[in-house]
């Protein structure tokens, strides 16, 4: 059993890869969270200290697509919608930061859509 818990875990995982990226203005942090049923991610900029972009299953634009559909699928749509919004901002070059998730299933679902609407990791 890991000592602490599964969360205290995530938290270690996440401590060591922030340890290595920066989001800078040139290329902010996206910056994932994984919920028990929601998904959500954040464009930061850690030079300013300012969220950029943000997107959830719990926006209004995606909100009524989400129902009904498989986890994976609810993550790409996020991720689709904060590249638009990204773009819509002049945003094309972002650093992942996967939270200390592995990158696989919605994390990964997110950051594929996210680069087939145009972003660039």
């Amino acid at each position: 059993m890991v000592k602490g818990g599964v969360r205290a875990a995530r938290k270690r995982r996440h401590a060591r890869v922030r340890a290595k990226l920066k989001g800078t203005t040139d290329s902010p942090r996206l910056c994932v969270f994984r919920s028990l049923n929601h998904i959500y991610a954040q464009v930061i900029d850690d030079e300013q200290g300012h969220t950029l972009v943000t997107a959830s299953t719990l926006d209004q634009e995606i909100k009524a697509g989400v129902n009904g559909k498989a986890k994976s699928a609810r993550a790409g749509l996020v991720g689709a919608l904060v590249a638009k919004r990204a773009l819509d901002k002049g945003i094309k070059q972002v650093v992942f930061d996967r939270g200390g998730y592995k990158y696989h299933g919605r994390v990964k679902a997110l950051a594929e859509a996210a680069r087939q609407a145009g972003l660039k990791f």
